[in-house]
């Protein structure tokens, strides 16, 4: 058994070359196009109106103001790449969460050579498609009432130096118990178990989640962020915690 926080980041680099496995591969795209496809559709609408916007604004302004839009347009575009970087990890979790059972089943047959007795497959992600986006906006909001504790810290003299690296911890915990649920929920797992097995491995679990963390606030890296930490967390839950 793995005990260390190292232990953890290392099976987040593990699903990282999971994903990757041919047969493994679609299980990631399918989500990751629908994603972006989302994005570029966002980026689209929001450019458009930022267009009629500055239209509407130079019938309104004297000519000699008109030098605006090139103020505007750098400012826009840094805003525009802010809300990506931010919302695109979260827009991914959202939309692939009915994916990310079937690709936490996947990677568990990969490595264990054995199906889930309960059945899946494509069927499983249809039939579960709304159940599954439903209990994910309830994840969601499960973290941010937890959140409120630690955002209240940064408001309080003295102890507010040491709130982000508690809300770093607070992040790094609830991406844990976010990815871990994939694999444990297949195998019928409550909250409440899921919960009692990560107390044994507290360690494990952190290191996991804040290399997760670490990771998702880089560029680029973070669009595979999602289904790396998927197919890590199948991957501790065969070794770690099945047991």
């Amino acid at each position: 058994m793995t005990v260390n926080p190292l232990g953890g980041a290392g099976y987040l680099l593990r699903g990282m070359k999971l994903i990757m496995q041919p047969g493994l591969r679609r299980f990631v795209l399918i989500p990751l196009l629908i994603n972006i496809l989302v994005f570029c559709a966002a980026i689209w609408y929001g450019v458009s109106r930022f267009e009629s916007f500055l239209a509407w604004m130079e019938s309104e302004i004297p000519s000699w103001l008109h030098w605006l839009d090139w103020v505007l347009w750098p400012l826009f575009i840094l805003v525009l790449v802010i809300l990506v970087f931010y919302c695109f990890s979260l827009v991914a979790n959202l939309l692939a969460s009915p994916f990310n059972g079937l690709l936490a089943e996947k990677v568990e047959l990969h490595l264990t050579g054995r199906p889930l007795n309960e059945g899946g497959g494509w069927k499983k992600v249809l039939v579960t498609l709304v159940p599954t986006l439903v209990d994910e906006l309830r994840k969601l909001l499960f973290a941010a009432l937890v959140a409120v504790p630690f955002l209240i810290l940064f408001l309080i003299p003295g102890i507010n130096l040491a709130a982000p690296i508690l809300w770093f911890l607070y992040t790094a915990w609830m991406l844990t118990l976010e990815y871990s649920d994939y694999p444990m929920g297949n195998h019928g797992l409550r909250f409440r178990e899921m919960r009692r097995r990560w107390r044994k491995n507290r360690a494990l679990g952190l290191g996991f989640g804040a290399a997760t963390a670490g990771l998702t606030m880089v560029p680029i890296v973070n669009f595979i962020m999602m289904p790396s930490a998927v197919a890590g967390a199948t991957a501790m839950w065969v070794d770690e915690l099945s047991s």
